[in-house]
Order: structure tokens, then sequence, then C-alpha cells
């Protein structure tokens, strides 16, 4: 995984709340265990509006999502998070995230910042003024700060804060204790059959 240390960029404004997996990733993409090429589908059924927000050349290229209450609820498809990764989406902002997708979202590489509403409707109405308003996001410092220098500190679980930072996903947390496995295998007595 890429590691996520800060990224400030432009943010896409998404006025919805509940946006489910299906929403993200219509479940007809689903046909592939590759986490690459989903990217193009992200929001595929939404995207058909023309005015829909990711077809605004404002928003070409943004990092960071900024949704509603309860975004990832629905079903559990990680390919959700792939989606979101392989277009470029590296941070989603929202008051609350669906538990499965939250987990599936940083285990992938995608940070899930819960802010309040409050706070959550400002970077929205900063997002909207297009791509002047640049939002910072600094998981170093776990903080987002709005292009005004105004600054919303957020929670994050310590182990997953730690695993984004270093670019690590659950297997490469296992092989930093690779010499402690080793070293366990040999002195642990061969089992026979």
């Amino acid at each position: 995984m890429t590691p996520f240390t800060t990224l400030t960029g432009v943010a896409v404004p998404l006025r919805a709340a509940n946006v489910d997996t299906d929403q993200i990733i219509p479940a007809r993409f689903l046909k592939t265990i590759k986490r690459t090429g989903l990217g193009r589908h992200l929001f595929a059924d939404l995207r058909r509006d023309p005015d829909f927000v990711l077809n605004r050349p404002e928003y070409a290229g943004a990092q960071i999502l900024i949704a509603g209450e309860n975004v990832g609820c629905g079903s559990s498809r990680e390919h959700a998070s792939w989606a979101l990764i392989d277009y470029g989406i590296r941070c989603v902002i929202a008051p609350s995230f669906a538990d499965i997708f939250q987990n599936n979202a940083l285990k992938n590489g995608v940070l899930p910042v819960a802010l309040p509403a409050a706070a959550c409707e400002a970077l929205t109405a900063d997002a909207e003024l297009g791509p002047n308003a640049r939002l910072h996001v600094d998981l170093e410092r776990q903080i987002v700060v709005r292009p005004n220098g105004e600054a919303f500190p957020f929670a994050i679980d310590p182990l997953r804060r730690e695993m984004l930072l270093e670019g690590l996903d659950d297997i490469g947390v296992t092989l930093r204790h690779v010499p402690a496995i080793e070293a366990f295998e040999a002195r642990r007595p061969a089992w026979g059959l």
C-alpha cells in the first residue's frame, strides 16, 4: 500500500447520505478479484447524469470525497474500497460510516474520517467552491484543515493509523515479525505423523 501521511487537494462534495456500496460500485462490475480497473466504474449509475459531481471538470483528479452520514452501508463488498482507491480517492470524510466499509477502506489505503455533521457541512461548502478551495488532511496530526485555516480533529484507531502511515496492510504487519516467527519455528519440535 502507498503510505498516507498528508493529503492536500480538491474534495468532491457528494451531498448524499446512506451512500451504499452498490452506489459506489454497482454489482454488475464485481466480476473480478483484481483490485485495479474498478475506478472507471465508481458511482457508475450516478455518473449517467451529466451533472453528477464526478462528471464535472473541476473535480477531475480529486482525492478526497465528502458525503453525508452512513457511507458504505449495504453489502460488505470490498470492491467499494478498491474502486475508490483505483479512481484516486484516498480519503472519505463523513459524519459516519458502515463498520464493514470503514474496515475495508482502512485495509486498502483509504482513510475514512468521521467528523461531526456541522464540520462536514462546512467542508462540503468549501468543496463546492471548486478547485481553489483545497482541503488538507493530516493523518500524523489527525486533523482536516479548511482553506481558511480552521482545523477539525478526528479520531482513528492507533494501529490503523500506524498501518496507513507506514503503508502496511495486514500481511505487511505480519511480515514485520518474520524474525520472531522464524525463531519460533526453529525452536519448536518437529511434528511427526
